[in-house]
């Protein structure tokens, strides 16, 4: 996990475990994939979904939470 300059997040690491600010109906997802702003995240309720962290600051997450 890094800091990201443009959001002032952090950009997640595969296996990590994220939520999506703006979308909390997704649920808990995974990172698959990490490509530059680019994150590939597997969400409990929306399946894949590729997030530019650029623009969207995903938030950590806590699995069994």
């Amino acid at each position: 996990m890094a800091l990201t300059p443009s959001t002032g997040g952090f950009l997640p690491a595969p296996g990590d475990f994220v939520r999506h600010p703006q979308c909390p109906d997704w649920g808990i997802g995974q990172v698959q994939s990490v490509d530059g702003h680019r994150v590939t995240v597997n969400f409990e309720n929306a399946g894949k979904q590729l997030i530019n962290v650029a623009v969207v600051a995903l938030a950590p997450a806590r699995p069994d939470a």
